[in-house]
């Protein structure tokens, strides 16, 4: 006679059991436990089990060995023909690796994948299975971007079924496949619908399991919820690889962050424009973020911000107005709020400026700074009190810097490399905190101004 199933309350955001309901998970989420019957295992099962999980990371058999027999060799990267995909991964993916890619609706990982998937077509034999939409969606899709193919080694899936997708990477020995999504894929070594924590560890697992065993190199999609984070349990950014996301800003660009990678570091940022063609990459994306106007206008300064290990160079624009309200605005697009107050409130406090006007920031390009990147303050306040004094910042000035509470000038990181690349783009004056100086940036062709205080940047602006 078969034994009960036994039910557990699972957490739908972490994957945590509970044995009984409770309103907020040990994660800090509310309500989001979910009933699953999960049926107990015999021994026979067990031993089972235990032998179609041998070998999860493709080696099977064999036992322990010593580490000095065993011969250190490094993993083969493979071209994507993608300039800032291949840049993320540090020079290409890696054979044999499972990679997870998620984003936001609209973020464009159904675009990158689809482009990235005609060109591995060219040299070896790849699957597209989608589980969202028909073939003939992304047949329209692939004509539309007009991407380059090889007819004879790209195949289209549709299927939901984890075995049924298996089944297909072996009769046609594929060494490159794109899942699309891992929330809508279902297995039979599981329980619970599509998306499920269960199902959706299950399926990671036996797909993984697969690539390593079969040396394919796969691409996982995965949704995010509302807070921007992959949907499902946690341990689905353990199974795979590396963990790609990508960020979506107020306009048409995109970037690339590789949060995991087994195969490299972290550090590096990819920028993507979205376009009607695609997702095309940006080799020089600090031409995107500079106007490239030649008229000279208050209320405009240059600066450099670090993403990732790559230095951007921007302009920041700010427009002053007075006031038709009892209160005045504070609007800012790209940029935080609250270190927008904070900036007005050190000018105020430290060099008496009144500010009865309304106020708008602007990044150019539509980039989203984070809160985190404080290197921006000095630029902030050079292009409000250019527009409220109304005098002109020269387009050859770069400034960079972070303002302190007591209106000091505190260093930034990575000092020499920003000074570099403001050079490299012909910027002949560069204001930069004076704790960062070195004597490697007098060789670069351009007068390095260091300030300590907040005043001594106004008596250089003006």
């Amino acid at each position: 006679m078969a034994k009960a199933a036994k039910i557990e309350l699972v957490c739908s955001d972490c994957g945590m059991n509970f044995t009984r309901w409770q309103g907020q998970c040990r994660c800090g989420a509310w309500n989001t436990l979910v009933e699953m019957r999960i049926p107990k295992s015999t021994s026979k099962t067990a031993v089972t089990r235990s032998a179609k999980t041998a070998g999860y990371a493709g080696l099977i058999g064999g036992g322990s060995k010593k580490i000095n027999e065993i011969a250190a060799s490094d993993a083969e990267k493979i071209p994507t023909g993608i300039g800032e995909l291949d840049r993320v991964l540090c020079g290409g993916v890696t054979r044999g690796s499972v990679n997870l890619i998620s984003g936001d609706p609209g973020a464009g990982k159904t675009t990158l994948l689809s482009e990235l998937v005609a060109n591995m077509s060219k040299t070896s034999a790849s699957l597209y299975c989608t589980a969202e939409e028909s073939l003939s969606q992304f047949k329209n899709r692939v004509d539309r971007l007009k991407l380059d193919y090889n007819e004879d080694n790209l195949y289209l899936l549709a299927e939901t079924s984890v075995e049924a997708i298996i089944e297909e990477l072996d009769n046609h020995n594929i060494k490159f496949a794109v899942i699309d999504s891992i929330q809508a894929v279902v297995t039979e070594n599981a329980n619970g619908s599509p998306g499920s924590p269960s199902q959706v560890k299950s399926s990671a697992q036996a797909l993984t399991q697969y690539c390593k065993q079969n040396n394919v190199t796969m691409f996982i999609i995965a949704h995010v919820n509302k807070n921007n984070e992959i949907a499902g349990p946690q341990t689905l950014v353990h199974i795979v690889d590396a963990l790609l996301h990508i960020d979506t800003n107020d306009g048409q660009i995109r970037t690339l962050r590789a949060n995991k990678n087994r195969f490299g570091d972290i550090d590096t940022v990819g920028i993507f424009r979205m376009c009607e063609r695609g997702m095309l990459s940006v080799d020089n994306p600090s031409e995107i973020f500079l106007s490239g106007s030649s008229t000279e206008s208050p209320g405009s300064t240059i600066t450099c911000i670090r993403k990732g290990n790559r230095n951007l160079l921007l302009e920041i624009q700010c427009l002053t107005t007075e006031t038709e309200a009892e209160f005045p605005q504070r609007v800012c697009v790209g940029l935080n709020m609250n270190r927008i107050k904070m900036l007005t409130g050190i000018l105020r406090k430290h060099t008496k400026t009144k500010i009865f006007h309304d106020t708008f920031f602007n990044i150019v390009g539509g980039l989203r700074i984070d809160e985190s990147e404080t290197c921006i303050d000095l630029a902030l306040v050079s292009a409000l009190l250019s527009s409220l004094n109304d005098f002109i910042i020269p387009r050859n000035t770069c400034i960079m810097g972070e303002l302190s509470l007591n209106g000091d000038v505190r260093p930034i990181d990575s000092g020499v490399p920003r000074v570099k690349e403001a050079a490299q783009h012909g910027f002949t004056e560069i204001v930069i905190p004076y704790r960062n100086y070195h004597k490697s940036m007098e060789g670069l062709g351009a007068n390095i101004h260091p300030v300590k205080t907040i005043h001594e940047l106004i008596k250089l602006i003006t």
